[in-house]
């Protein structure tokens, strides 16, 4: 069975169908720069643009880097334009695709979901927190396997400072840090929530996930077992056409 996902983040607009029996893409992506202002029109467009390369007709399951309450209203927006809160995301992109049957979901959720039945988290009990280190930090939270839904973990007060906007990919970026410098933000980030969460396990997602080398051998003093994402960057295409399978 195919679904189709589309991963809405800061930087990036990237979708593709999704083969529900592997937890993989079941055709290589498409992606399309996110927009600037990335106002609910233009973002709609975007998908618009990627789900009509594909040609495709059937139902469609999005992520949406923010809050999401009952699988359509948006409630903060901290990388995208704020005219976002108190949208319907559901009804948007459903009218913006030609009424296609559409369901949207945190993308940081999507990502564990895929990465809890399909990647890193398969099988793990307990609490495991899989965080996204990209344009700003997603979490996910899971206790035994159950998502404890929207908890935006990269807001944490750190320092002083929102933590995303010290340990992000971005602020990484941004600062032009090495990877070494940028791993010990990263380590007072994962310190400060296994203070407050006790995890088993973190998975590490993101784009940053393909290259866990450069950065998780200098991260030191954690309890938890640190894993990178397996699923990498697609772990929100995935999730999110999973989520759209279950309305």
């Amino acid at each position: 069975m195919q679904i189709f996902g589309v991963d809405i983040g800061g930087s990036g607009i990237k979708g593709a169908p999704v083969d529900l029996a592997r937890g993989d893409l079941a055709q290589e992506r498409c992606k399309v720069l996110t927009p600037h202002p990335a106002t609910p029109d233009s973002v709609a467009d975007g998908v618009k643009e990627v789900v009509d390369h594909f040609g495709w007709t059937g139902p469609v399951g999005l992520t949406f880097p923010g809050v999401v309450t009952g699988g359509a209203t948006i409630r903060t927006a901290a990388n995208v334009d704020k005219s976002w809160i108190d949208t319907d995301a559901r009804a948007l992109f459903s009218e913006r695709l030609g009424g296609l049957p559409v369901t949207v979901v945190n993308d940081a959720d999507a990502a564990g979901v895929a990465e809890m039945e399909f990647g890193a988290g398969h099988g793990r009990r307990g609490t495991v927190i899989l965080l996204t280190f990209g344009t700003g930090i997603g979490s996910a939270l899971f206790v035994d396997g159950v998502l404890v839904p929207n908890t935006e973990l990269g807001h944490l007060e750190l320092h002083g400072h929102d933590a995303e906007k010290r340990a992000s990919s971005k602020a990484r970026e941004d600062g032009e840090l090495t990877w070494e410098h940028w791993a010990r933000r990263v380590q007072k980030y994962l310190a400060h929530v296994e203070m407050l969460f006790s995890p088993e396990l973190f998975v590490i997602g993101g784009g940053v996930s393909r290259k866990a080398d450069k950065f998780l051998p200098h991260i030191e003093g954690i309890k938890a077992e640190i894993v990178p994402a397996q699923l990498q960057n697609n772990a929100g295409i995935v999730g999110a056409a999973m989520r759209a399978a279950k309305q």
